[in-house]
């Protein structure tokens, strides 16, 4: 990677509401000192001066580009060791901004939770981001970090604790408080619609393993959870956790791109916990039927329109209490090699959707410009990328805490 370059990090879609609080974040911290040199960008100068106004200052430089025009893309990514993006659906707004992060030898840094076009990246274009030695790494926010670097943190406590790999990990959430994004919400809309039109999108986002490198696509885990069940594990009632589609499947191909550092034989499953005995079943039919409703709002729907008039829009976003008052905790029921139990914990600070997801990206970004990183190219995941830099960022600087503990 040059060190030539005029900016470490641009952020792209700096004028949208998680953009906008990643730039406020290097504000914050950076200024526009030397320590980082970072900028905004986006397509609209107006809406971007506005922001820069509210959140930073002029002395922030300001850069212009359009999602569908190469010519202008490759000027940005051409200026920047990383680009950190929040401009989503990226099925419609992210693939030439890949392409040309590639082409210029650029980091990228998302938050993506879209497994098709994920998928779509893997085979386009991870063996050229290999020879390019650039990284791009997807799902950068709550999806998929606090499961991706909770399991990378447990593998290797209990590696370095008790010589052990952890051969399964059942994630469980315990607590969350903060909606949906709209960004997310969005995302999620166009899965669904590419999956009804196509077959074989369909086919990628039911396979437990489908963002594996092709012929390494099959193993012991089964489909998320679809239902409420009693978890013999937590000795609670649990069901769907949304996140889960795309949670899991990053875990498992980043055990894959560390060449099975997990073991093949490594299973991981998330689910929402909802308590003990009846009343605990009564909450976890309740804490589904929301997404229930969402999953069965087909495009086009009476169903869909009510959910999407509802639901946040893109750009739009809860205020900085709310923000601030946010939580989550996840809890991780570890079974070691030896048949032995381990206790896990990743908690976020504020709510997962904006506050916590645009702290997340903002250290990936600072990362991927300044951290010494594996020597892993490609179209990556978050710990396969970043590794222990980025778990220590998480912890220094995000508001994310990890604990380990043997039973």
């Amino acid at each position: 990677m040059s060190t030539k370059k005029e900016f470490d990090v641009i952020v792209w879609g700096a004028s949208g509401f998680t953009g906008k609080l990643v730039c406020e974040y290097f504000f914050k911290k950076f200024r526009t000192n030397n320590e980082l040199k970072w900028a905004m960008a986006g397509r609209d100068l107006s809406k971007l001066e506005l922001v820069r106004a509210e959140i930073a200052d002029h002395t922030v430089p300001i850069v212009i580009a359009e999602s569908n025009d190469i010519k202008s893309l490759d000027l940005m990514t051409q200026r920047t060791k990383v680009v950190c993006t929040t401009v989503g659906p990226y099925d419609k707004y992210g693939s030439k901004l890949v392409q040309s992060c590639i082409e210029n030898r650029t980091h990228y840094c998302d938050l993506a939770g879209e497994v098709q076009w994920i998928r779509k990246m893997i085979d386009k274009y991870h063996e050229k981001a290999k020879r390019n030695t650039v990284k791009i790494v997807n799902s950068c926010g709550f999806d998929s970090i606090p499961s991706d670097l909770g399991v990378y943190y447990i593998q290797k406590e209990s590696k370095q604790k008790l010589n052990k790999r952890a051969k399964n990990i059942d994630m469980r959430v315990a607590g969350i408080k903060g909606g949906i994004s709209g960004g997310t919400y969005a995302s999620l809309s166009n899965v669904t619609k590419e999956a009804f039109k196509d077959k074989n999108i369909f086919k990628v986002i039911t396979n437990p393993y489908g963002l594996n490198p092709i012929n390494e696509q099959t193993g012991p885990d089964k489909n998320d959870l679809r239902k409420i069940v009693f978890d013999k594990v937590s000795k609670n009632w649990i069901g769907p956790f949304i996140m889960a589609s795309i949670n899991t499947k990053i875990v498992r191909r980043s055990n894959a791109l560390m060449n099975y550092m997990y073991g093949k034989d490594f299973t991981y499953n998330e689910a929402t916990l909802s308590g003990e005995g009846f009343t605990g079943k009564i909450k976890a039919y309740t804490l589904v039927i929301p997404l229930v409703i969402l999953m069965s709002a087909k495009p086009g729907s009476l169903l869909k329109k009510i959910v999407d008039f509802i639901l946040p829009k893109p750009g739009e976003g809860p205020n900085k209490k709310n923000r601030e008052s946010g939580f989550y905790n996840l809890r991780f029921y570890v079974k070691l090699e030896d048949d032995s139990n381990a206790f896990a914990k990743v908690t976020g600070d504020m709510d997962p959707g904006y506050g916590s997801t645009s702290k997340m990206l903002a250290e990936s970004a600072i990362c991927l410009a300044k951290d010494k990183l594996p020597n892993s190219y490609g179209v990556l995941t978050p710990s396969s990328a970043m590794g222990d830099s980025i778990l220590k960022r998480l912890q220094s600087n995000a508001g994310l805490s990890f604990s380990f503990v043997t039973k």
